[in-house]
Formats: structure tokens, C-alpha cells, sequence
């Protein structure tokens, strides 16, 4: 993808015994995101690397991004955001936690 996007990234994870601080999330948001990159590739990467190096019992990521490609040219639409999800572990197969994550990213979204 040659042309940038930008927008934000929700992390959860559910700890099994290992912690990530905060700083720590961001890092490894930042570390993909700063490659030649698209948006799906990047949020399950997000997902993965925290999967390997913690070993949750489950992660989910959202990413939310403009990309400047559907604001200069194309369809031009100022605004216009594109959403990925990766869920993995305990994510994937429980339906209520599955649900809570989603509220929150809705509800930060709206912030």
C-alpha cells in the first residue's frame, strides 16, 4: 500500500499469568504499523505478537483508519474510515466477551 493511513488501534487481552504494560501495547502497534503495510495484515500481526510473546488466553484488536487514498483520489470521502478486526483464543469462542469488546470500541469510538 503505497499511499498512508492513519487512525487508531484498540487492544484487549485476557492475561494468563504473563502482563503487558501499556507502553508495551503501543510499541508493538507502532513496530507494524510502520511497515510498508495494510490495514488487515497489520491488525492480525498486532494480534499474533501478542498471542507469541505473552501467551494470553485470548487477544482482540481493532484498527480504525482514514486512508488517504479514498480522501485524494477515487472516491474521494473525507471522513471515511475502513475497520479490521483479529480475534484470537478465548475471543473467538465466547460470545459475551466477544460482545464487551465490541461495546467498548464503540463506545471509545464515539469519544
Amino acid at each position: 500500500h503505497m499511499v498512508p493511513f492513519s487512525g487508531k488501534v484498540h487492544i484487549a487481552y485476557i492475561p494468563n499469568g504473563k502482563i503487558l504494560g501499556l507502553s508495551k501495547l503501543a510499541r508493538i502497534a507502532n513496530l507494524f504499523s510502520r511497515r510498508l503495510q495494510v490495514q488487515e495484515r497489520l491488525t492480525r500481526q498486532i494480534a499474533e505478537a501478542i498471542m507469541t510473546s505473552v501467551e494470553p488466553l485470548g487477544v482482540a484488536v481493532v484498527v480504525e483508519a482514514a486512508h488517504m487514498c479514498m480522501v485524494m483520489r477515487g472516491v474521494e470521502k473525507s471522513g471515511a474510515s475502513t475497520v479490521t478486526s483479529t480475534l484470537l483464543g478465548v475471543f473467538e469462542k465466547d460470545k459475551e466477551l466477544k460482545k464487551e469488546f465490541f461495546d467498548h470500541v464503540n463506545s471509545a469510538s464515539r469519544l
